[in-house]
């Protein structure tokens, strides 16, 4: 294991901050040039899906966000980066090889503030200051000509609760906790120097542990999984609209966990898998992971109001992890819930329209 931070990750670092301080914004289709590959793909929430190249990702995405909220602003809380290389397949589950992302990547979450004026996908603007919460991860590589670059992007953002905020409740009120969701407790989110690269392996080791408890779910008892042996007991976990943030193992259990699997009872299962990592890293206290897909399972229990379909299913995610050494204190999570409700037979912008 090395000792010294990689010069390649600090490069890497510069190099998306620089661009993550213009986008959004008035230089964003500029910023968007100079720091992507020109045919790099953005994977985004349901309804963009995916885009590819600068003007496409400018003009679909960006700009009509920036025309929603004229004086939108950035506000990370999260911001770090690592080498992503697969674990073994006894770890994490088996993954193959076109599902991986291997290399250089970052990621932050954070909120978009701004005053929404104009209407966006379909919600009504209210002409107050509205919070979009967003997860974002990007990959960097160097190309033929020796220049590092953004060559995809795999954005999350929180249409659900962004409606709730409009007044518009395209899903019930969560179960949890609706709020802002805050940052890390410790206020030490934004890694924008070196962190000790021991650190980071010891805080991927214990969210990878907390894993296979996860696996070792028996299908009827939440205990089963030993969720307490991984996490603080004051632990804050952070799910997004519709589903709501939480306090506690007991909370997580009562709020998310006891829901979604009485819905997707087989995820992590044989038959659910390949599970899909995209990316996965860690840097100082933090971890972060995408899948697209990262669960596949068969919706067989009522969910989110939704009747139970008997289809199968499969969901974008995307977590950030905080340990204090020894346990998990905080887990952010953002889900594309309306991606996921159309495979449920339910259109959740068509619900904005017939409102």
């Amino acid at each position: 294991m090395q000792n010294k931070p990689d010069p390649q990750l600090a490069l890497m670092k510069a190099s998306v901050w620089r661009l993550l301080q213009a986008l959004p914004g008035p230089d964003s289709a500029g910023a968007l040039r100079e720091h992507l590959a020109p045919d790099a793909s953005w994977f985004v929430s349901h309804p963009h899906n995916e885009l590819v190249g600068s003007s496409a990702i400018h003009e679909q995405l960006y700009a009509p966000l920036q025309a929603a909220f004229p004086d939108l602003e950035r506000r990370c809380d999260l911001f770090f980066g690592g080498e992503w290389i697969s674990p073994p397949v006894s770890e994490v589950g088996h993954s193959p090889p076109e599902l991986r992302g291997e290399g250089w990547w970052v990621t932050t979450t954070g909120h978009y503030l701004g005053t929404f004026k104009r209407p966006w996908l379909g919600i009504p603007p209210t002409g107050e200051p509205a919070a979009l919460r967003f997860g974002e991860f990007y990959r960097w590589q160097v190309g033929a000509d020796g220049v590092g670059r953004i060559t995809e992007a795999r954005v999350l953002l929180d249409i659900v609760d962004l409606a709730r905020q409009a007044g518009r409740r395209i899903l019930p009120p969560s179960s949890g906790l609706e709020w802002l969701v805050p940052g890390p407790a410790t206020h030490d989110g934004l890694q924008l120097g070196s962190a000790d690269p021991a650190q980071g392996a010891e805080s991927m080791r214990l969210t990878l542990e907390m894993f296979k408890g996860l696996w070792r779910f028996d299908g009827k008892n939440l205990d089963s999984m030993d969720m307490p042996r991984y996490w603080h007991p004051n632990m804050m976990w952070y799910g997004p609209g519709g589903i709501g943030s939480m306090r506690g193992v007991s909370g997580f259990q009562r709020h998310h966990q006891a829901p979604f699997l009485h819905a997707f009872p087989d995820r992590g299962s044989p038959s659910a898998l390949p599970r899909g990592h995209r990316s996965r890293i860690a840097e100082g206290a933090y971890v972060g992971s995408t899948g697209w897909p990262s669960v596949r399972a068969t919706f067989t229990g009522d969910y989110l109001g939704v009747k139970a379909t008997g289809k199968p299913i499969n969901m974008r995610v995307m977590d950030w992890w905080r340990n204090d050494g020894q346990l998990l204190t905080e887990n952010w999570v953002l889900i594309d819930l309306p991606h996921l409700m159309l495979q449920m037979d339910v259109d959740l912008l068509a619900r904005l329209r017939d409102d």
